[in-house]
C-alpha cells in the first residue's frame, strides 16, 4: 500500500476486522518493524529514526494506558518523565492539559475511581504531554457513554484547529463521516480506495461512508479469533 497524510488534516483509516489497520499503525508507531517498504512520519524514517518518530507522535490506543492507584498528576508525571521533560515545563503542561480535558477537580483522586470516560480523557492528555505534531487515535470512543463520545469528537476537531495532524481509526462510520476529511478503506492488507470523503460518496452514488465501505468490503460477517488461547491454557 502507499498513501500520504497531509499536515493538519483528519485522516480516517477504516476496514473490517483483520484488515491490517492495527499492524499498519504499530509500524507507524515503531512498535513493529516492517519486513519491507518505507514509512515516514514528519519526514522521519520509522526504522532508522524511530526515536524522532516517537517524539513526533501521540498515541491513544483502544486499551487505556494508565496506572489506577496513581492520581492524574502522578500518571502524567510518570509519562512525562519518560520523555525526559523538564520538571517545571512538565508541571505546567500537566495543569494545562488537566484543565483542557476537564479533570482539574479530580486531579488528586486515584484514577481507579474514575469512569471510563474520565480515564479516556486522561489517556488523551497523556498522549499530548510532549506536544506531538501527529496524533494517532485508535477507537477513541469505543465503550464510552454518549456525553463522553460527544466530548471526544469535539476535542478531535479542536486538535485539528490547533494545527495537529490526526489519524483516526474506528468502526463507527458515523464518526468517520462527521470528522474525517480524507478516508482510506483497507481490507486484507491493501487500501481499496482512498480520497476525499465527499468525493468517495459521490463516486459510489451514496450519501454515507458506511455505504462506500460496504460496497468495497462486502456484507459478509468477519468473525475473528483473538489467537490468545494456545492448547488448553492461556
Amino acid at each position: 500500500m502507499s498513501f500520504k497524510v497531509s499536515k493538519g488534516e483528519i485522516f480516517g483509516l477504516v476496514g473490517p476486522n483483520g484488515a491490517g489497520k492495527s499492524t499498519l499503525l504499530k509500524m507507524l508507531c515503531t512498535v513493529l518493524r516492517p519486513t519491507s517498504g518505507k514509512g515516514y512520519v514528519e519526514g522521519h524514517d520509522i526504522v532508522k529514526e524511530a526515536t524522532e518518530v516517537r517524539r513526533s507522535i501521540g498515541v491513544v490506543q483502544e486499551k487505556l494506558i494508565l496506572y489506577s492507584p496513581l492520581t492524574p498528576i502522578e500518571n502524567l508525571e510518570f509519562f512525562g518523565n519518560l520523555y525526559n521533560m523538564d520538571s517545571k515545563i512538565l508541571r505546567a503542561k500537566i495543569m494545562e492539559l488537566l484543565d483542557d480535558v476537564k479533570l482539574m477537580t479530580v486531579k488528586d483522586r486515584p484514577v481507579g475511581t474514575f469512569s471510563t470516560g474520565m480515564r479516556q480523557r486522561l489517556n488523551i492528555a497523556r498522549a499530548l504531554l510532549h506536544d506531538p505534531r501527529v496524533v494517532i487515535l485508535d477507537e477513541p470512543t469505543n465503550g464510552l457513554d454518549p456525553q463522553s463520545v460527544r466530548w471526544v469528537r469535539d476535542f478531535i476537531i479542536k486538535l485539528k484547529e490547533r494545527g495537529l495532524t490526526v489519524v483516526l481509526t474506528t468502526h463507527d462510520m458515523y464518526e468517520i463521516d462527521e470528522l474525517a476529511e480524507v478516508v482510506a478503506i483497507m481490507d486484507r492488507g491493501q487500501i481499496l480506495e482512498i480520497g476525499n470523503k465527499d468525493e468517495l460518496k459521490s463516486r459510489h452514488g451514496v450519501d454515507k461512508i458506511e455505504d462506500v465501505f460496504l460496497s468495497l468490503t462486502g456484507r459478509e460477517l468477519r468473525d475473528e479469533l483473538s489467537g490468545r488461547l494456545r492448547g488448553r491454557g492461556w
